[in-house]
């Protein structure tokens, strides 16, 4: 028996104007593991998670969360898929007029499915989870370091137990050793929730260490799709170049015309 993608994708095009975003975009993304969408600035990661998660209305194209069509669903049903889904966004964007703990339980509090007297112990239950003290909870955004923002956006990305997880750009503004932390983290949590994870990343390291399958956008196409072990050696000359971080190869070639 086949299994049933946690997200499947079929012909989704989406244009801006007379510029052509998505053209085409086919894949599948396997239920309890790690995708990593990779591709250049400008064609078109972000755009695709964005339509996923009901953002973005594509011009054309098939969405199935869980077998079921997502345009023919109902507004309670994309409430219900809304509600199971989590987001770390590219820069952390926490809220820098709410202490930590309300940034962490702030979905929880805006759906009423926790009272204040009772976020402070969720989020620093939560907190826990990404390596930090409950303390923590206590102060402003402002006063964390780069990496603390990004573990309290994860936390607050996993707070409402989401069994999808989409992630920006998850090691942006942090160093090395640090941004492999963040991607420990992230697997680890991913893991505990038994989640579905779908990640956009420049960065190659993180793509291996987050990704259990991989894809590559280019010109609004999905053109390479399989095991994130194997990149830089695909043996797609597009894809290897990217991975690679070659100066010479087909897509250097093509910007040259």
């Amino acid at each position: 028996m086949t299994e049933v993608p946690k997200i499947r994708m079929r012909g989704l095009k989406k244009a801006f104007g007379s510029k052509q975003v998505l053209d085409g975009v086919d894949l599948d993304v396997r239920a309890g593991h790690g995708m990593v969408i990779l591709g250049g600035s400008g064609s078109g990661k972000s755009v695709t998670i964005k339509c996923v998660m009901g953002l973005i209305t594509p011009d054309e194209g098939l969405i199935e969360i869980d077998g079921v069509d997502v345009s023919a669903m109902t507004a309670r049903q994309r409430t219900e898929i809304a509600d199971r889904t989590g987001m770390l966004f590219q820069n952390g964007a926490l809220f820098d007029s709410l202490p930590v703990w309300e940034n962490v339980c702030f979905k929880l509090l805006a759906q009423n499915r926790i009272t204040r007297g009772k976020a402070r112990d969720k989020a620093a239950e939560v907190l826990a989870q990404v390596g930090l003290a409950g303390s923590v909870g206590d102060l402003s955004p402002s006063e964390l370091s780069g990496g603390m923002q990004k573990r309290v956006a994860l936390a607050r990305a996993i707070a409402a137990q989401p069994d999808i997880i989409f992630l920006d750009e998850p090691t942006t503004g942090l160093d090395p050793i640090m941004g492999a932390v963040i991607d420990g983290l992230i697997v680890d949590v991913v893991k505990r929730l038994g989640a579905t994870a779908v990640a956009i990343t420049h960065d190659m390291a993180s793509a291996r260490r987050i990704g259990d399958d991989a894809a590559m956008i280019y010109r609004g196409k999905m053109i390479w799709n399989g095991d994130a072990r194997v990149l830089g050696q695909t043996g797609n000359a597009m894809v290897d170049q990217f991975a690679n971080g070659s100066r010479e190869g087909p897509i250097q070639m093509e910007l040259r015309k």
